[in-house]
């Protein structure tokens, strides 16, 4: 009887599987269960309705007393850490991988000296080279409970920084803080008061060997379209009708990197900057003397988006503590469908080519 003896370098085809596969489970049908058990076990699996006589008895009960020491830790797989060979997928350089909305209260300092301690929502990044697997994302984590309760804001994040990427062996990374920031804000005319919370981010970017400081601050404001305030009193003077200009409220986006040279930018700061260019913020507390008087307000300060994005660029330019930025404005119109939207930068930092398609759809102040 002449044998072919396959070449054992030459992978088997599906068709050439599924009959070995059917003639394993023909002879399971009258093998002894002991003579299945003594298969593989990963084998012995791919028989339907036969119980595996090898398979371990594992503990179905969670072992309270366990304790995990240093010698057992060293025997935990650790597949972040493994070997190139694990990579799935093409070998490239990830410019950013890392954890996002984990959240931690930090302490904050305030201009006026009455510190703050708020939740914030933090996201951290590293780049990650290609011939590694991954990163150990808890340490991050690890590194901001370290630093957290004994120091403030961007000092906290300076120290995270440093030791995470000495941990991490990386070149590049970002940290990002946060948080809604609370100001009491005066009513215009009844001597009310009420909190305006501002969503605030703090940004540390490392990128070849520098470190960026940027602060973002979304501010709500309203605005009264001018070519509808001219129409309206057109209608009132020529036909005697009675009309009214639309406004709508509209949020600026502003992204500022600070000197690291120059004297702190506080939070106030930023937030005078916005009411100085564009003085029709959202109101807190309002009775109808604080209505009557925004409607006055917003018909001294009528503004185009084209209009807000350049009065928040005078007044950045002007203070010294800031050097590139960005303005992102939308006027989440009342007239139209859609929406008016603006976008200035100044440095190179901020400047772009491409847009996150659902930039200005986060323009959306919640309340």
């Amino acid at each position: 009887m002449n044998i072919l003896n396959r070449d054992m370098t030459e992978s088997p085809d599906r068709k050439e599987a599924e009959a070995a596969l059917a003639l394993l489970r023909q002879w399971a049908e009258t093998a002894d269960p002991t003579e299945v058990a003594q298969l593989d076990p990963a084998v012995a699996r791919l028989l339907p309705g036969r119980a595996v006589g090898n398979y371990p008895d594992l503990a179905r009960d969670y072992p309270t007393d366990f304790k995990s020491d240093e010698a057992y830790r060293a025997t935990l797989p650790d597949l972040q850490n493994g070997p190139a060979s694990l990579i799935r997928g093409a070998k490239e350089q990830i410019q950013h991988v890392g954890i996002s909305n984990f959240r931690l209260p930090i302490r904050f300092h305030s201009r006026d000296g009455d510190d703050q301690t708020l939740e914030t929502s933090i996201t951290g990044s590293v780049s990650l080279e290609a011939g590694k697997k991954g990163i150990n994302m808890s340490r991050i984590m690890r590194s901001f409970y370290k630093h957290a309760e004994k120091t403030f804001s961007f000092e906290v994040m300076e120290a995270t920084l440093s030791d995470y990427l000495a941990d991490l062996e990386s070149m590049d990374a970002r940290l990002q803080m946060r948080f809604s920031f609370p100001v009491r804000i005066e009513s215009l005319r009844s001597g009310l008061s009420g909190y305006q919370y501002y969503d605030i981010a703090l940004e540390l970017v490392q990128s070849e060997g520098q470190r960026h400081k940027v602060m973002h601050l979304d501010y709500v404001y309203s605005s009264t379209c001018p070519c509808s305030l001219e129409l309206s009193e057109h209608a009132r003077q020529a036909r005697g009708q009675l009309a009214t200009p639309h406004s709508q409220r509209s949020v600026a986006r502003i992204s500022v990197a600070v000197d690291p040279e120059s004297t702190c930018l506080w939070f106030e700061d930023l937030i005078e900057h916005c009411r100085r260019a564009v003085p029709t913020e959202t109101q807190v507390m309002v009775k109808r003397e604080d209505e009557q008087a925004f409607a006055e307000l917003n018909a001294a300060n009528p503004i185009f988006v084209e209009d807000a994005a350049r009065l928040f660029c005078e007044a950045l330019q002007n203070d010294p503590r800031i050097t590139d930025f960005r303005i992102v404005a939308s006027h989440q119109e009342s007239l139209h469908s859609h929406d008016a939207i603006s976008i200035l930068t100044q440095g190179p930092l901020f400047a772009g080519k491409s847009l996150d398609p659902r930039l200005f759809s986060t323009l959306i102040h919640q309340g």
